[in-house]
């Protein structure tokens, strides 16, 4: 890109440079100067239990806090003549900030408030919602998903509002309240309004992949991912029904022994090798010369090593997710009665879909694997993995990203990569093409070491997270 065009955006990137700032949370990063009334904004956010159960079930007493407390947080935000605020099927928030070229397309910064149900008996070396402090981390639900993003977003924007801060091109950030249950009241209805208004986004960023250090011990230092797809997701029931009877007079083949022999052979025969095929291939190959022999060669080779590659990553299941469709039997319900045989047994199973392969492809093949017409199949729910947004060196989203990421942390080596995990931004496709999902978090994760001997030894090995308790 030109330079012309980098400083007519200076002001874009110095936001989310700031927001980079503010939201990093790893204390031993000498580059991130505390804020204490910052932290305790955080801190605040954190023991707020806002959890969301199921898409009817939701902490509204705890929402209705969470925005109390933002409004005391973000006085000027609030009041400023160039941010409209608007609440949003009665939880979630949508702030519009104007910008003084209306001409230049808009761009989004999304995040969500809620989190996912959280119990001290989990493990946990702090209560999950007590922002508790120790060795300079602070520990809480909703500490990396998502309430630093929320916090550091309307801090950045506060502390930019307070300098005189204008931007010559509008912006809008999005505060989905039941993000961890699908997004299907707050994320929906923030694209139904944005859509009555012919709102189109240059780009969106929502959470997603982070600042990972140990991503592979063969990597000359961290590196930052940013999303630029996600998954796609099906639950498949299956179910058989028999006829009744007593365990005294069983049959040869009962309708648990149908649906395990069913769910067996659905584990024996995963879906196929796609590795290469998605953005996990643009991971390795601008990662490639920051590997050491022999990691570089296969990275730099794909062509001829991709399936190597996949193979390799296929027998680690953290890492198995980057090469195929996963397969996951998450619930088996059957009988009520030690000596009754059940005339009913269910199971499901969780799909998540490579980028290369589609929704009713993925059915296709568990009906095929399945291969009994005694087992019936039904789609609970499901979508196709998401567009893959452009990361080209011509992207506009992708290098602001990038370059304020580098801005920051020069010494960071940035790749594009696939969220295995879903967000409430697939809900936006229809009003932006370029999706990226980054949280300007630093993160040192044990799944970088399993990959590393995945990849150099070629077996399977058992390590232990470094992470005692869950951020």
């Amino acid at each position: 890109l030109s330079k012309q065009y980098f400083y007519r955006e200076m002001l874009l990137r110095f936001l989310w440079l700031i927001v980079a700032v503010l939201c990093l949370s790893r204390g031993t990063n000498k580059r991130v100067a505390r804020s204490p009334s910052q932290w305790s904004r955080t801190r605040k956010a954190i023991r707020i239990p806002t959890v969301s159960y199921s898409p009817t079930d939701i902490n509204a007493t705890a929402l209705h806090e969470f925005s109390r407390l933002l409004r005391k947080a973000f006085p000027t935000v609030f009041s400023s003549s160039l941010v409209q605020h608007e609440v949003v099927a009665d939880y979630s928030h949508l702030f519009t900030v104007q910008g003084s070229q209306p001409d230049l397309v808009p761009y989004m910064l999304l995040a969500h408030i809620d989190v996912v149900p959280a119990s001290e008996s989990d493990g946990w070396d702090a209560p999950p919602f007590s922002a508790k402090e120790i060795d300079n981390f602070i520990y809480g639900r909703g500490t990396l998903d998502d309430k630093e993003c929320v916090m550091g977003m309307l801090q950045a924007l506060e502390y930019l509002l307070l300098k005189g801060y204008r931007p010559q091109r509008g912006f809008y950030i999005g505060l989905g309240h039941d993000e961890e249950v699908s997004g299907l009241n707050g994320a929906l209805n923030i694209v139904r309004l944005l859509k009555q208004r012919n709102v189109h986004l240059s780009f969106l960023l929502d959470e997603g992949l982070l600042v990972v250090d140990g991503v592979m011990k063969g990597l000359d230092g961290p590196a930052a991912l940013i999303g630029v797809s996600e998954k796609g997701s099906a639950t498949v029931k299956l179910s058989v029904t028999s006829a009744p009877g007593h365990s005294s007079m069983p049959p040869r083949e009962s309708s648990i022994g149908i649906l395990a022999a069913a769910v067996k052979r659905l584990e024996d025969n995963p879906m196929p090798m796609l590795f290469g095929q998605g953005p996990e291939r643009g991971t390795f190959e601008h990662l490639a010369h920051k590997f050491i022999f022999p990691i570089r060669f296969l990275a730099s080779n794909l062509w001829l090593f991709a399936p190597i590659v996949g193979r390799l990553l296929a027998l680690k299941p953290e890492t198995n997710a980057f090469s195929r469709t996963t397969t996951a039997v998450t619930m088996f319900n059957a009988g009520v009665k030690v000596n009754v045989l059940p005339s009913v047994a269910e199971a499901y199973v969780n799909f998540r879909i490579h980028s290369a392969q589609s929704l009713q492809e993925v059915l296709d093949l568990v009906d095929s694997t399945v291969g009994d017409q005694r087992v019936k199949v039904e789609v609970v729910d499901g979508f196709d993995p998401l567009p893959v947004s452009s990361y080209s060196e011509t992207s506009y989203g992708f290098q602001i990203i990038k370059k304020s990421i580098l801005d920051v942390f020069p010494q960071l080596t940035v790749a594009p990569g696939i969220c295995v995990a879903n967000t409430d931004s697939r809900h936006f496709k229809d009003l932006v093409a370029d999706i990226y999902r980054f949280i300007p978090i630093w993160l040192v994760q044990y799944i970088g070491r399993l990959l590393e001997r995945t990849l150099l030894q070629g077996q399977s090995q058992h390590l232990q997270p470094p992470l005692k308790t869950k951020p």
